[in-house]
């Protein structure tokens, strides 16, 4: 068994080349490298075929998954993982040199976790640094990290996370949501229930920022309705014990206060669909309150603020 399955479902190829070879100059060369091809209109076959590398499995779906079902492709990868522990990537992101020498040190300081989780730097499509993630504790109980992440004290993707593959599965994979829009929080918090979740400060993974990412082209509405889901996942996990005061004392938190965190996470959803045709989204989202539970000041306020942006 290899230490590490990395797992790469990929649809775009523009960056995907760059996102191999970031992988294959690992200094931990303890893995094995996924690359699932979402049935790509683009060359990815051909990019892959560019590298000749005992670590590479190739695989091809049939027919597109596509970015509503996501998260099928993400547990695609995990049924046919053989490492110890897995993380997913991006097609268009990049890993540190020293990504999986810095989290194997960190299972080594904290060996009976199901989840682990680094810093990142954000880039551009140039893969100039735009800016950092938060810092994060060392150490922190479920509860405590879903107060940071729901109050956007944080933020994270994916690719942050590596998991240990068997506890992973044996929660159910990754969790579904549309797009798999708020999917990495609960997979993570889900494995992070009964251990905890241990964090590095240093950036070892390179999230690309990009007009192609799902974040920048997903369905709006679709979106939101993935925010029900994570309210109703939210609102049944909080009936778990705490693990320790400190958890206690979030988990509290979080039953207090928990319809003001749910609309501002509706509320950050409406500002990031305002990225572009403010007018024209904040139309639809007028048309679409009631659905949604949003007011017209929410509306208002989240498109005066689209413009700080």
């Amino acid at each position: 068994m290899v230490k590490f399955s990395i797992c790469i479902p990929a649809f775009k190829s523009s960056f995907l080349q760059e996102c191999i070879e970031s992988i294959l100059t690992q200094t931990n060369d303890d893995f094995e490298l996924l690359i699932l091809n979402d049935c790509s209109p683009q060359p990815v076959e051909e990019v892959v075929k560019k590298f000749v590398d005992p670590r590479i499995r190739y695989f091809a779906n049939e027919k597109n998954v596509g970015a509503y079902h996501l998260v099928d492709n993400w547990n695609k990868c995990l049924s046919i993982a053989v490492g110890e522990f897995l993380l997913i990537m991006g097609d268009d992101d990049r890993l540190h040199p020293d990504y999986l020498s810095e989290f194997a040190a960190l299972i080594e300081k904290f060996p009976d976790l199901n989840v682990y989780h680094c810093r990142s730097k954000i880039i551009n499509d140039d893969g100039d640094t735009v800016r950092l993630t938060p810092a994060l504790p060392a150490f922190e109980h479920v509860f405590d990290s879903i107060w940071q992440r729901l109050e956007q004290l944080r933020s994270n993707y994916i690719s942050d996370y590596v998991y240990r593959t068997a506890a992973l599965r044996a929660q159910g994979g990754f969790f579904h949501l549309p797009l798999a829009w708020g999917s990495d929080d609960i997979t993570a918090f889900v494995a992070s229930r009964e251990h905890g979740i241990a964090h590095t400060n240093r950036p070892v993974f390179e999230y690309r920022s990009n007009t192609q990412s799902i974040t920048s082209t997903g369905s709006d509405l679709t979106k939101m309705e993935a925010n029900l889901g994570y309210a109703d996942w939210l609102r049944d996990f909080l009936k778990n014990k705490p693990a320790d005061e400190i958890d206690q004392i979030a988990k509290d938190y979080l039953l207090t206060h928990f319809d003001r965190l749910m609309q501002k996470r509706r509320s950050y959803t409406i500002l990031i669909s305002m990225k572009s045709n403010r007018i024209a989204k904040a139309r639809n989202w007028w048309n679409n309150r009631q659905k949604f539970g949003l007011s017209s000041r929410d509306i208002a306020v989240t498109f005066l603020k689209s413009f700080q942006q």
